[in-house]
């Protein structure tokens, strides 16, 4: 299996970062069919599929923010305001993502993307783990 750690700077605000491009720069490089794992080692952030650049990243982001409202609800309560609800997210978009890949590429429906998805405004840097295993 290889292994290469992504940094990710999101900045300091909720975001969702279009891991595709560097996923499939990997992909290419280790060449041939396998699978690629995706994976985020943190508490905090997810992985998605979804489509990009139409809007979605936008939808995902206000579907979250009403599900889990930056308010003092949350018993988690250090750093900024409604941090708790930075920790119940990976319940609802994992920490992780894994994808098909044949001759190289990756193999994505039409729309799909990779995204990193964070909603925690406290920790501008992140790192996420590409693994390829051959096939």
């Amino acid at each position: 299996m290889e292994s290469i750690i992504l940094d990710v700077t999101t900045g300091r605000g909720e975001a969702v970062i279009d891991l595709t491009p560097r996923c499939a720069d990997f992909a290419r490089e280790q060449g041939g069919d396998g699978l690629l794992h995706v994976f985020v080692p943190h508490a905090t952030a997810g992985i998605a599929i979804i489509e990009l650049g139409a809007g979605s990243d936008d939808d995902l982001l206000a579907a979250l923010r009403d599900l889990l409202p930056a308010d003092d609800r949350w018993r988690h309560a250090h750093g900024s305001r409604g941090h708790g609800r930075s920790h119940v997210m990976p319940a609802l978009i994992p920490p992780y993502a894994t994808v098909p890949v044949i001759g190289g590429a990756l193999q994505l429906g039409t729309w799909q993307s990779i995204a990193f998805v964070d909603l925690n405004v406290d920790n501008p840097e992140r790192q996420v783990r590409l693994s390829f295993l051959r096939g």
